[in-house]
């Protein structure tokens, strides 16, 4: 390797990642097999998609819905499924350090962009 190389490359972790999202937690907004660009960040705003881990699930991550921070800057998380998910309302707040991320886009197989609404504060496409 030449000595320049080892002096002047930097590692990079990307900022943005993909993530698929697996199971019926999140319909009717995402599906089973649905791709979403996520945007790693320490922090989001309620009524967001996000990427979380999920103290159940060891080693697992959720697509979830921050619904709000609770005490002591814990997050309240649901799936827009409440039949078919396991979330704050089974498992309790997760911890702030939990937030892996932000969706930012479904990119397959439907792309679109996540906003929010004013009015009701979920996702809507633009």
């Amino acid at each position: 390797m030449p000595e320049w190389y080892e002096r002047d490359t930097i590692a990079v972790r990307f900022a943005v990642g993909r993530v698929l999202v697996q199971g019926p937690s999140m319909a009717p907004t995402l599906r089973h097999g649905d791709q979403l660009l996520v945007v790693r960040r320490r922090t989001a705003k309620p009524g967001r998609v996000v990427v979380v881990r999920l103290a159940a699930a060891p080693g697992g991550l959720g697509v979830k819905r921050l619904v709000r921070v609770v005490d002591g800057g814990a997050l309240w998380v649901e799936g827009d499924n409440p039949f078919g998910s396991a979330d704050s309302r089974s498992l309790g707040p997760q911890p702030a350090d939990a937030l892996v991320g932000v969706a930012i886009a479904r990119i397959w197989p439907r792309p679109r962009v996540f906003t929010r609404s004013a009015a009701t504060g979920r996702a809507i496409s633009i």
